[in-house]
């Protein structure tokens, strides 16, 4: 297979395609030709200072059309674009800037007083362009973004070996943020398969960039090209490497919200507005408040018309089976649930109308094994938990950080195995349950408990909205298993007592009574991390609060 690089692809596509829509946002829509050309000035920046081969360009922005031109911009300068968290505060942001050596910041106006508190900090910071975004703010000596596309001029093509450098800064489960890196060639690779299997079923996809491009043009041509929306933030994986990079790959146009935080209504709204077939969302997080407004649309005689969505794919965080059972009574669509991490992929599986797989319960590639404490493979049906490992789509490893490298990504027998830290059992029939992060687990009297799976259990009562399920120390079996839940319209009706005794003879019927939480938390809602992740350290400081006992 030849040097396959994303920029290469995309120029490739611009010149098959140059008409076909390539990035939209609420009434503005750029053709790939305007799309190719603006990010190539914008890369003629990146050339005339000291950024360009190999230079990190950190991009500190909501959600807008100008996050894809500048990433394609710094992809087609050879440089490696720097995802920075919005929601990071002052000493969060002077970590990961010096951590990632970032030498240029391509940042929303309304974040210039924060980034001016910690400017004497960031000494490796030379340059900062400004994406104008309404609140009139700015800094010093910076550069206006669209300055850059009407004085700059175009980057010349050139050519990208497969070995540039791409990477994904991750907060994960611990500890201070980490940069996951990939050669980009081989990230090319996997998801130009995984869209081209996913949204034509062509596995393996195109070999080459030209090959590549002739295959989109034909779809485009043929009236099927894809429309992604990208429902979750751009500076996460999900977003950027699921709802843009992905499809893009397929000669697609990528739809994405300018609304902060998660705007249902838009997006539904977008749906239907630009005809989306690929909704790409994480988990029950996003999926859950989208079932709501779907239901109550429906009730009241509105609903909102879903037919041209053929895909909603769900990557990195849980999506309950109740939940794709909702979705699904709204539109006859492929639902993708693919489990894995910035470390690499794992696990995945689809639920349709004829096939609904039970939450967590997923079907393993030929590249996935469990195994347990001795580096031995986990027997199917033994019961026996384990840590789930991949050997496909492997990053090179953390940067600066040889350490957390050599723990995550070790050789068995020869073969180099990712293990992110997810437990796991193998059933009889070969399948995976996914049990959780052994972080999070809880040892209760000596057995132990993975939260997910408790969680999961505790959600199939339709008086539950959300939950999360925490340990807190107990002084005769050393942790108890508890809960914090929010309730669903039914569960609001009850009064406390009775919702107690029916979640609790629910949860009792499905799994072990050590696993059954001894106390409830009720809260109006669940609080989730900025990527969906389930936030256990406010479901600990909650569990100090008043509880409802369970036994």
């Amino acid at each position: 297979m030849t040097d396959l690089h994303f920029a290469t692809i995309w120029e490739h596509i611009t010149d098959r395609q140059p008409e076909a829509p390539a990035i939209v946002c609420g009434n503005i829509t750029r053709s790939w030709a305007e799309f190719d050309q603006r990010a190539a000035c914008i890369a003629g920046y990146f050339n005339n200072t000291s950024s360009g081969v190999g230079g990190r360009i950190g991009l500190y922005m909501h959600n807008c059309l100008e996050y894809l031109e500048a990433h394609y911009a710094v992809l087609k300068a050879r440089g490696v674009p720097i995802n920075v968290n919005f929601r990071y505060l002052e000493d969060e942001l002077v970590y990961l800037l010096d951590n990632a050596d970032c030498e240029t910041l391509v940042y929303h106006a309304s974040f210039a007083p924060r980034i001016q508190a910690i400017r004497e900090r960031l000494p490796g910071v030379r340059h900062y362009v400004r994406v104008d975004d309404g609140s009139g703010h700015s800094l010093v000596g910076d550069t206006e973004f669209e300055s850059l596309v009407e004085c700059y001029a175009p980057m010349p093509r050139i050519h990208r070996p497969a070995d540039d450098l791409y990477m994904i800064y991750t907060g994960g489960t611990t500890g201070m943020p980490k940069g996951v890196m990939y050669e980009i060639g081989a990230l090319t690779r996997s998801l130009n398969d995984g869209g081209w299997g996913m949204l034509a079923g062509r596995l393996p996809g195109p070999e080459s960039p030209a090959a590549i491009a002739e295959a989109a043009q034909l779809r485009t041509s043929a009236g099927r090209q894809t429309v992604s929306l990208a429902a979750g933030p751009l500076m996460h994986g999900t977003g950027i490497l699921a709802g843009s990079m992905l499809p893009h790959l397929t000669g697609a146009a990528v739809v994405v919200i300018d609304t902060p935080g998660l705007d249902v209504q838009r997006m539904l709204k977008d749906i239907q507005s630009h005809r989306a077939t690929l909704l790409v969302l994480a988990g029950d997080v996003f999926a859950r408040p989208l079932l709501t407004v779907l239901d109550e649309a429906q009730a009241e005689a509105t609903p909102y018309d879903l037919s041209s969505v053929e895909v909603v794919l769900s990557a990195g965080v849980m999506w309950s089976k109740e939940v794709k059972q909702g979705l699904l009574r709204h539109g006859d669509m492929r639902l993708v649930d693919s489990v894995g991490s910035s470390e690499g992929s794992m696990v995945s599986s689809v639920t349709t109308r004829e096939s609904q797989p039970e939450t967590a319960r997923f079907n393993p590639s030929p590249t996935v094994r469990v195994f347990n404490d001795a580096d031995k493979e986990v027997t199917p049906g033994s019961g026996e938990i384990g840590r789930i490992a991949t050997s496909a789509n492997l990053p090179i490893g953390y940067y600066k950080d040889p350490e957390r490298t050599a723990r995550t990504f070790r050789t068995i027998n020869g073969v180099r195995y990712s293990f992110p830290g997810d437990h796991a059992r193998v059933e009889a029939d070969g399948s995976i349950t996914l049990l959780g992060r052994g972080s999070g687990c809880i040892n209760t009297g000596g057995e132990k408990v993975y939260p997910e799976e408790v969680e999961e259990v505790i959600k199939q009562s339709p008086l539950v909205g959300d939950c999360l399920v925490v340990g807190m120390p107990d002084a005769l079996y050393g942790h108890r298993v508890v809960a914090v839940v929010s309730c669903s319209s039914d569960g609001h009706a009850l009064d406390v007592e009775t919702l107690q005794s029916r979640i609790i003879t629910s949860t009792r019927q499905r799994i072990a009574g050590y696993k059954v939480p001894k106390a409830l938390f009720l809260q109006p809602e669940i609080r989730r991390l900025p990527n969906g992740k389930p936030d256990y350290a406010w479901a600990r400081q909650v569990a100090g609060g008043d509880t409802a006992e369970l036994d």
